[in-house]
């Protein structure tokens, strides 16, 4: 297969920065007719399809922008199914349509890019959900304006909008704690996801706080290293509670624990992390914390139409707050 030729690749071979490659191409202003001239001799030298990309660019006529979202997480009920539909429901408000592209762990393991990115049919795209860090970088070489929604990447300055995990997971291990619970587990592989890490923050900040040890056993592992849910390997002496990292394991763990004889709250407490549908549709409901997903998505819509209209415009890390929902899940003990 023939390699995707990136505004990078030309920006490498002129010895010039991707952003000049990119206003050169769109012909924007900032870049001298010389070598304007140059970078799409170049362009067309090495087989950049630009001329469609650049007139939607330069025109803003496309009006296209792509939702990227890995297929691990994109299932039926899922949260970043309903995450994608708020993104749509905002982008119909500002002109802009959106052109969802399911990311398969092939494409991911061999740097394949989102067709919606080599057919040149969006102007930007937003990215949900955690992706590998070398897939990222074949995306930064293109040059098309992105943002993260519901994860960030230390490694890259790009703009992105998250839900407030620390503080939420934080709020949620505090009112166990204040329900009288000592003995906590969290539920999520910490290495997943960097929302998955935050929410364990928050959750041994308050455990530190009020002295309670945080074992290795405490901590329990919900998927594998590609994000595939597994079987939770439960401690022999059981917590008398659980901060999950989502509604859906905390369903998965009460069901688990119902298997196994024990009643949910009355035996042991569980909270989750959301609310979505798992949170209502366990039995009892859960005690979570709200994501705010209008304006997580609305944050992410406006700051995706800002960059596609100024290269220079900067966001940086945006967090959404929310708030703890309680309901009945939790006994006081």
């Amino acid at each position: 297969m023939a390699k995707n030729i990136t505004m990078r690749d030309i920006a490498e071979e002129l010895g010039v920065s991707t952003v000049t490659v990119s206003k050169a191409l769109t012909d924007r202003e900032g870049v001298s007719e010389e070598l304007r001239s140059r970078v799409k001799l170049k362009a067309e030298e090495m087989g950049y399809r630009y001329n469609s990309a650049a007139k939607a660019m330069k025109e803003g006529s496309n009006g296209n922008i792509g939702i990227l979202v890995a297929d691990r997480f994109f299932e039926d009920n899922s949260f970043y199914n309903n995450l994608y539909r708020n993104v749509i429901i905002r982008l119909n408000e500002t002109g802009y349509f959106g052109v969802l592209e399911i990311l398969t762990q092939e494409q991911e393991e061999t740097k394949r890019l989102p067709n919606i990115i080599s057919n040149s049919k969006i102007d930007g795209m937003i990215i949900m959900g955690q992706i590998h860090n070398e897939y990222l970088e074949e995306i930064q070489k293109t040059g098309i304006p992105y943002v993260f929604l519901d994860f960030y990447n230390e490694t890259s300055s790009v703009e992105s909008v998250i839900s407030d995990g620390i503080y939420g997971s934080y709020c949620l291990t505090n009112y166990l704690i204040q329900m009288g619970h000592r003995e906590i587990c969290f539920v999520g592989n910490i290495y997943a996801t960097s929302s998955i890490m935050d929410r364990f923050l928050g959750y041994l900040k308050s455990m530190l706080q009020h002295n309670l040890a945080c074992k290795p056993e405490n901590i329990i592992n919900d998927r594998d290293e590609n994000g595939k849910y597994i079987e939770l390997d439960l401690p022999v002496k059981l917590p008398t509670a659980f901060v999950c990292n989502c509604d859906q394991i905390a369903y998965g763990l009460v069901q688990k624990l119902k298997g196994l004889g024990y009643r949910i709250p009355e035996d042991i407490s569980v909270v989750g992390f959301d609310d979505y549908i798992y949170s209502t549709l366990c039995e009892p409901a859960l005690t979570t914390f709200r994501v705010n997903m209008v304006q997580m998505a609305k944050a992410a819509v406006s700051a995706v139409i800002k960059k596609i209209k100024d290269d220079k415009y900067v966001m940086s890390r945006k967090v959404i707050g929310g708030d703890v929902i309680i309901r009945d899940s939790v006994k006081s003990i």
